[in-house]
């Protein structure tokens, strides 16, 4: 495995665990009534690659699934993420 495709895996993982992160913190401050998360810097973090964290965290904390663009943004940036993954997989890999 090349050096590159190393630092890329690492970044995804580490990216997608504070989309996690951020949407659990974010739904313990709301419980709470303290300052919250820009609605703003958890998209910012899922185009950031962290798209899979993010619904996973929204979905696993119950967090902003009320609203529509948080219900169906957060997956479908996912899902472009993927595909433009693999297109560029398949771009380079030249199959």
């Amino acid at each position: 495995m090349e050096i590159l495709q190393i630092i890329l895996i690492g970044y995804l993982v580490i990216i997608n665990l504070i989309g996690f992160a951020v949407m659990g913190i974010d739904k313990k401050r709301a419980i709470r009534g303290a300052w919250r998360i820009s609605e703003a810097s958890l998209f910012l973090t899922a185009f950031l690659g962290g798209a899979l964290g993010c619904t996973l965290g929204m979905r696993h904390f119950r967090h902003k699934t009320k609203h529509w663009y948080f219900k169906y943004g957060m997956p479908a940036i996912f899902a472009v993420q993927v595909f433009l993954a693999f297109y560029i997989y398949t771009l380079f890999s030249g199959t």
